[in-house]
């Protein structure tokens, strides 16, 4: 079976496959997948073996996309790394993933020059567009090594993926799918979300989201064009949505409601009648907000629930955005969902149990079977998620069993920051929790309490998390308590301190 950038390249040689803003830089199809060969073949002459993984750090651009289709064609594994780790935890990915080629852009090389010093292993580091320091190889010089021939044995299909992910406890984890999301459930999604080969789909969020890329990459699939920004930016957004006359896109809520904030001078100046479709997913979509966009965008909004490890299991269409206020949808064809309690019996309807999935996307832990069977009751898997399900079989997700914080919709694992405020002489214990934040769904928060005769500040605290912590994961605020809530056997009672936060909010996450 031919590559699918290679049948494009034949059959819609001259089409735009990408457009990077700002600045307006292209790529054809036929373009796009000669430059992919020679990186492939390129990754291939330095030793990249079908199976292994290739990782990156940049911002949105043309030759990440470029990086992560050459990786398909090679047999390889894309996994990105979040652009906001810090170098230790940079490394950490790199390590545990045993990435065999890494590349960043120039907005990136000191964080990660400063994780090789923590990297283990033979590691070759590519820099995209700038001359790189020494011991890193230049992407172009890369690109131009080697001729624009398909690459011999190509693996075909979707490709094998691998997105990390967080838990509540321990390091991320790689999200592995060996064989990539499977072509039955690919074109199942296509149908489901109604996209064409004209589509004109805006990437605005992070691509190293796993639904960033996986919409854009069902776009690549069709032959559609991919306008990609370079890091997102309301005013920008709602302005190219106009300019190239976007017709899908998928946001989290976060960069939902920041659209809906620009000015309303600004907002009546832009056309987005060809916007059809905004994908929501990765947090909470707020009802407030669905009304607001609802008013100003028309009928376009789908919601869909989900997870890196199950994939989409629901989807809300847009006419039922208003029509069932705070659900999640309808299962997905193909989906096996139990809500189940505590002891694995099936709850009734109207009531929340821990929603398990059954299905052909489930991913397992990359090197961590541990972790992949702990997620698993008799054959389905959570993510520890509660819902309840109405009686038309609308889904609601009304709370979460785990103790993981979604801020924006990045996943934060608690432990992480909890032993980064251990560090300090005077904490003598911690706990980190999610609270309520109109923006971006959770905030983060410590809950701290001091070893007696010895004091610390909110800023204090809040300024050893910076040195050591990405910027998402720090707490937005401290507060000091004399004690804990715990059980019986002392075991600290997260989901009481937690309940103070949430007593006044509708609907909990």
């Amino acid at each position: 079976m031919p590559d699918l950038l290679t049948v494009h390249a034949m059959t819609r040689g001259d089409k735009l496959a990408l457009v990077e803003e700002p600045g307006g830089r292209t790529r054809t199809f036929l373009e796009l997948n000669s430059r992919v060969n020679r990186l492939a073949n390129g990754l291939r002459k330095l030793g990249v073996q079908a199976g292994e993984r290739i990782s990156g750090m940049s911002y949105n651009s043309i030759e990440g996309s470029e990086a992560a289709h050459a990786a398909r064609k090679a047999g390889a594994v894309a996994t990105p790394i979040n652009y906001h780790l810090k170098p230790a935890e940079a490394a950490y990915v790199i390590n545990d993933s045993g990435a065999r080629v890494v590349f960043a852009s120039s907005d990136f090389l000191a964080t990660i020059e400063e994780a090789r010093r923590e990297v283990a292993g033979d590691v070759t580091y590519v820099a995209f567009g700038v001359d790189p320091p020494a011991g890193w190889l230049p992407y172009e010089e890369l690109i131009h090594a080697s001729d624009d021939s398909e690459p011999e044995d190509q693996p075909g299909g979707m490709g094998a993926t691998m997105i990390y992910t967080s838990g509540t406890t321990g390091y991320p984890k790689g999200a592995f799918r060996p064989k990539g999301v499977n072509v039955e459930n690919v074109l199942q999604i296509i149908q489901i979300f109604e996209l064409t080969d004209s589509d004109i789909h805006l990437v605005a969020g992070p691509g190293y989201h796993s639904a960033v890329s996986f919409f854009s990459f069902l776009n690549t699939v069709l032959g559609g064009t991919n306008v990609i920004e370079r890091r997102f930016e309301a005013a920008e957004a709602l302005q190219l949505i106009g300019k190239h006359s976007i017709t899908t896109t998928f946001m989290a809520p976060t960069l939902v409601a920041r659209l809906l904030a620009l000015p309303d001078e600004l907002k009546r100046s832009v056309d987005h009648s060809a916007l059809r479709a905004i994908f929501v997913g990765a947090a909470p979509f707020p009802q407030t907000l669905k009304e607001k966009g609802t008013a100003y965008f028309g009928e376009v909004l789908w919601e869909f629930y989900g997870a890196t490890e199950t994939g989409i299991n629901t989807v809300l269409r847009p006419e039922d955005q208003l029509r069932k206020p705070a659900s999640c949808g309808t299962a997905v064809p193909g989906q096996e969902i139990r809500l189940l309690d505590e002891e694995g019996v099936e709850v009734p309807t109207g009531m929340p149990g821990e929603f398990y999935v059954r299905n052909g996307w489930l991913a397992e832990y990359f090197n961590r079977p541990d972790a992949t069977s702990s997620g698993f009751r008799d054959g389905f898997f959570s993510v520890g998620d509660i819902a309840y399900r109405d009686e038309d079989g609308y889904y609601y997700v009304c709370d979460r069993k785990i103790d993981m914080v979604i801020s924006g919709g990045v996943n934060i694992y608690p432990a992480e920051v909890e032993a980064v405020l251990h560090e300090h002489p005077a904490v003598e214990d911690a706990a980190v929790i999610g609270v309520p934040n109109e923006e971006f769904g959770e905030e983060v928060k410590a809950v701290v309490k001091l070893r007696p005769g010895t004091t610390a500040t909110e800023l204090e605290l809040i300024e050893l998390c910076r040195q050591r912590l990405a910027g998402y994961k720090r707490p937005k605020s401290v507060d000091f308590v004399d004690d804990f809530p715990r059980d019986l056997a002392g075991k600290m009672q997260k989901r009481r301190l937690r309940d103070r936060y949430w007593q006044t909010v509708e609907r909990r996450v």
